[in-house]
């Protein structure tokens, strides 16, 4: 089977690209041709990543032809369309026809979807879901996003909007979140929003605090991080015993930097997702396998269908 796929992964900061041979996508554990990842320019806009992103696939590609080009993008995508609707990282991404951007450049059929999306589909076909029918997987980490491979196949919902777990409100009385709610998932668990929390509780703390540094703080046994950590543990967990009711997927497979922050966190996302579920609903929560590649991995099954 002779062919290239070309995968791209626009992340808030980060733009990877890789390649990888027909060929490969037959192998139990394929691997890159070439892969390259880089920052996105300081101060930088949708036509400076455009522009980087294409040069590194004309880099990997190195005189060879493209035969399917699949891309993750993080933030709203209208698959159907191909078009960006924006991202909250990078300005002048509104309404971009990305895909139809690439399909002219590479001279090849495009398909691209958000990176919850994609990373599901990578881990599904590549990772820690090889063998379910059915997943949903959550990433952890700036924000806490989601995306659903359903009997088989990627499931958006209605205007691509299917898998926002982060917005799900689990303390209606909590911490207002960016989105305008209160007590979402995201406004406790992600990263982010638990340093600032632990700023906001140790103003006098050494330094500023990280997200990283509050589970690190949490192993050491401080204990507002103790309380941070375990509460942002709660949140996810509760989310995904809602999800598991209302869905009954097959398993829940997290990824993103929250993820790595040790076993308590992981004994109470676990303990508490299967309290919130029914006694009858089955619960299988794993550590994602592909980490950072997952929607590189992602944008391959998409730009090749693997899913069909």
């Amino acid at each position: 089977m002779d062919g290239w796929i070309l995968a791209f992964d626009f992340g808030g900061t980060k733009l990877s690209a890789a390649l990888l041979p027909l060929a490969a996508l037959s192998e139990s554990q394929p691997t890159w041709t070439a892969q390259r990842r880089v920052f996105s320019p300081a101060n930088g806009d949708a036509r400076d990543d455009l522009q980087t992103m294409i040069r590194l696939g004309h880099e990997l590609l190195a005189g060879r032809k493209a035969t399917a080009v699949g891309v993750s993008f993080g933030g709203p995508v209208d698959a159907a369309a191909g078009m960006v609707r924006l991202s909250h990282h990078v300005p002048g991404w509104e309404n971009a026809p990305l895909q139809a951007l690439l399909a002219a450049e590479f001279a090849a059929p495009v398909r691209i979807d958000n990176d919850a999306n994609t990373a599901a589909l990578g881990e599904w076909r590549f990772g820690a879901g090889r063998g379910v029918a059915d997943l949903l997987y959550i990433t952890v980490s700036t924000g806490v996003g989601g995306g659903w491979v359903l009997n088989g196949r990627p499931w958006r919902g209605h205007q691509s909007m299917a898998g926002e777990i982060g917005h799900m409100v689990v303390d209606p009385g909590g911490p207002l979140c960016l989105c305008g709610k209160r007590g979402c998932v995201e406004r406790l668990a992600s990263g982010p929003y638990m340093a600032q929390d632990y700023n906001a509780q140790r103003p006098n703390a050494d330094a500023p605090i990280t997200g990283e540094l509050v589970a690190r703080l949490a192993a050491q046994g401080d204990e507002t991080a103790v309380r941070i950590l375990r509460r942002g543990a709660w949140a996810l967990g509760v989310g995904i015993g809602n999800a598991a009711n209302l869905m009954n997927p097959q398993l829940f497979v997290l990824g993103g930097g929250v993820t790595k922050s040790g076993e308590l966190w992981w004994d109470v996302v676990r303990q508490t997702a299967r309290a919130t579920a029914l006694p009858e609903v089955a619960v299988t929560i794993v550590p994602a396998a592909l980490q950072d590649d997952a929607p590189l991995w992602g944008a391959v099954a998409l730009a090749y269908r693997i899913y069909d």
